[in-house]
């Protein structure tokens, strides 16, 4: 997305306890135990930290039928952190959030991506760009920041403004919208804002799976900056393999 669009919009691997047995006679537990102790402390330092399982977890671009999956640019980013945003409505702030590719709740580790290209059959897309943002929780943090995004959709039906320390990005509207059962739940809405007096529809789609949320974004951003009325929808082809990849 070119800077022209800024303003606009802008767990784990289970551990296996070894326990070692003599192999004829009678066991020794006091040597049974002190021999497993190698084994249980060398499996619990190969445990991922939730920064190493997203990594692990978010698609790749051979996944994804060879669109481009690129880190983000901070550059452009409409906020740097869930802190610097803010709206006029406070019951909103998880959609802001949502939009803005910025972390729900109070998780222990995200990262987001932007897929950008073509899939012949996704054409009716134009050239929205996919953004992926997955967010690792505390047992119960996963559900508590999609309930919040549920309550703020409820609430926030006649738009809100979310702003900024450089921006600032009016929605006229939010709607639910139905998606494609995934993950432990889902939930999907549309929001329309206006540029220079031209409309544009983005969508935001949220699965659960287990304590690890993907939210999904998506934003024509040339037709923004070049004043045209868009529809941005989210891919499939990227929903689709990035579920997979949560289950």
């Amino acid at each position: 997305m070119n800077r022209g669009t800024k303003t606009a919009l802008s767990t784990l691997t289970l551990l296996a306890l070894a326990t070692l047995t003599a192999c004829g006679g009678e066991s020794n537990s006091d040597a049974d135990s002190a021999a497993g102790k190698p084994e249980t402390t060398e499996t619990a330092a190969k445990q991922p930290s939730p920064a190493e399982h997203l990594a692990k977890t978010m698609v790749t671009t051979s996944e994804v039928n060879g669109l481009n999956v690129d880190e983000m640019d901070e550059e452009f980013l409409f906020a740097k952190s869930p802190n610097e945003l803010t709206t006029d409505k406070p019951d909103c702030v998880p959609l802001g959030l949502a939009m803005n590719q910025l972390p729900l709740g109070d998780p222990r580790a995200d990262l987001t991506r932007s897929v950008s290209g073509h899939i012949e059959s996704e054409r009716k897309s134009g050239n929205s760009y996919t953004y992926i943002t997955l967010t690792s929780y505390a047992s119960g943090g996963a559900e508590s920041a999609l309930a919040d995004v549920k309550k703020a959709v409820e609430k926030c039906g006649g738009g809100f403004t979310a702003k900024s320390k450089e921006a600032e990005s009016p929605y006229d509207s939010v709607t639910a919208e139905q998606v494609t059962p995934a993950g432990d739940e889902a939930l999907g809405f549309r929001s329309t804002l206006t540029v220079r007096d031209v409309q544009h529809v983005v969508h935001t789609e949220v699965v659960r799976s287990g304590d690890t949320l993907a939210v999904y974004f998506s934003v024509d951003g040339m037709a923004i900056a070049n004043a045209r009325p868009s529809d941005a929808k989210l891919s499939p082809t990227v929903v689709k393999a990035q579920n997979a990849k949560l289950a």
